[in-house]
């Protein structure tokens, strides 16, 4: 793991357990939380990241709602305080390797044509629901 994943693998972790801690006690006597409801491109973007076939993000990220997730790439939560320009995430999506380096794991959806702009798109209008 180069040590850029690695400090956002502790980034997440650590905002992650402060979210928990903060919302813990306000949603506890509350009623369950209503799930929020998809637009039709943020379902497509859902389906995207959660297939096996397509982005297959939980094969290296955990994230909101996914079973067996990797550890390899940081969590995916907050991500429109995390990436408040979309753009910014969108390029991370289209080819990693423009932020990270040659050494990142994560593949270039994009550039490598594993996903269409669209796909792409939908995948960040989705993450920024997470």
């Amino acid at each position: 793991m180069t040590p850029k994943i690695r400090m956002l693998n502790t980034t997440s972790t650590a905002l992650f357990l402060a979210m928990g801690l903060a919302f813990s006690s306000a949603t506890h006597a509350a009623e369950p939380a209503a799930k929020p409801v998809l637009t039709p491109d943020q379902q497509a973007g859902k389906d995207i990241a959660f297939s096996k076939s397509e982005g297959n993000c939980l094969a290296c990220h955990a994230m909101a709602g996914g079973t067996e997730p990797g550890n390899v790439g940081p969590m995916l939560i907050a991500m429109k305080v995390r990436f408040p320009d979309k753009e910014a995430l969108y390029k991370i999506l289209w080819d990693p390797r423009e932020k990270f380096g040659r050494g990142i794991i994560m593949p270039p959806f994009g550039d490598h044509k594993i996903l269409t702009k669209e796909q792409i798109t939908q995948v960040v209008d989705y993450l920024y629901t997470l």
